[in-house]
């Protein structure tokens, strides 16, 4: 209740000051305003290299999923093609933010552009986080409990919780979508909000998805960690050297895709998170403008790790992956003896 209550009183408290110091507020957005050029030049080079190799990455990934057959109904194939989905789905948002970008932050596209490209990138971040944990429950479930993984686990119940991760972000983000086209400067701007008091409601949204979207899903990737490690551990010891070689491969597939989940949340997602919070406090109580600035030089930079596991998550496909390693063969085999094929038809002379 005391923590709750703080919260609470310090929210009220940043609310208080940006309403009776509107001023200095305004000051605190015009100090790093000015210092967008250097956002617009990180977003571009971030973004150029990133459009083309997420979208071809998981296009190409939903594909192979496809070409799986039987194993495309396999509950870590549901999630994973889920997640590849959200990435893909992402991607193609990142031409209209490269083109607004390269016009030195002006939006000449419809408002609802702008909603849907900020609303895209807050889903695809969370629904990232909450696929990637589910694929850790569910290697946790495999490992630690096989009987009830094979009782529970079933594609159609994974295809739903995956529907409910979907609604679940999708309702959460509907704020995003209140907030599209301002005006700064005469000029129309996207993905910044609109009046000081509408960082503090950002702030609180901050709060609510610091919680719920990264420090509890954070939490029972750590837990299921530690807990497939130490029965893995426990199940080689006494184990013959035959029944260990034979084991093996479960364990390096289940600790690779585990320890990759893990490398992606500490590389994409804490830094943003821990950074983005600090800025906001910033902004919200009024703090000394070379700390804000800096601050929003290391939003920009973590931004651009968040978005990079649009292309980070097709290699735990393939690194963590047997089966998609093999369609990924197959499927290149295939188009290379048709390209093969097509260049060796024979075509008659004209007459």
């Amino acid at each position: 209740m005391n923590g709750e209550w703080m919260n609470v009183s310090l929210l009220n408290t940043l609310m208080g000051n940006v309403s009776n110091n509107s001023s200095v507020a305004n000051e605190l957005v015009k100090c790093f305003h000015n210092d967008d050029a250097f956002k617009y030049h990180a977003y571009t080079v971030t973004y150029l290299l990133l459009c083309p190799v997420a979208i071809l990455c998981n296009i190409g990934a939903l594909a192979v999923f496809f070409l799986q057959g039987n194993r495309r109904s396999s509950a870590p194939c549901v999630v994973m093609m889920n997640l590849a989905l959200s990435d893909g789905s992402f991607s193609l948002t990142l031409p209209l933010r490269l083109a607004y970008y390269f016009k030195g932050g002006v939006w000449d596209f419809p408002d609802w552009l702008c909603r849907l490209c900020v609303f895209g990138f807050y889903v695809n971040l969370y629904t990232s986080i909450l696929f990637l944990t589910l694929l850790s429950a569910l290697r946790w479930l495999a490992v630690n409990h096989p009987l009830r993984h094979r009782d529970l686990v079933t594609p159609l119940r994974t295809l739903l919780v995956c529907l409910g991760v979907w609604l679940f972000v999708g309702v959460s983000s509907v704020p995003f979508l209140t907030g599209g086209v301002t005006y700064r400067e005469e000029l129309p701007r996207c993905f910044e909000p609109s009046s000081p008091s509408s960082w503090v409601t950002v702030l609180i949204m901050n709060y609510v998805a610091l919680a719920l979207g990264f420090l509890l899903p954070f939490l029972t990737i750590i837990v299921c960690y530690s807990q497939i490690v130490r029965t893995l551990q426990s199940r080689f010891e006494g184990e013959s050297a035959a029944t260990a070689r034979r084991r093996s491969d479960k364990q390096r597939r289940s600790v690779r895709l585990v320890a990759m989940v893990t490398a992606t949340f500490l590389i994409c997602f804490l830094p943003y998170h821990v950074v983005r919070s600090l800025h906001l406090h910033a902004v919200c109580g009024g703090w000394n403008c070379g700390i804000t600035v800096a601050l929003q030089r290391a939003v920009v930079v973590t931004l651009c790790l968040a978005a990079s596991n649009s292309v980070v998550n097709p290699l735990l496909y393939y690194y963590s992956t047997g089966s998609f390693r093999k369609n990924m063969r197959n499927a290149h085999s295939s188009l290379k003896k048709g390209s093969m094929r097509r260049n060796n038809t024979y075509v008659p002379p004209k007459t």
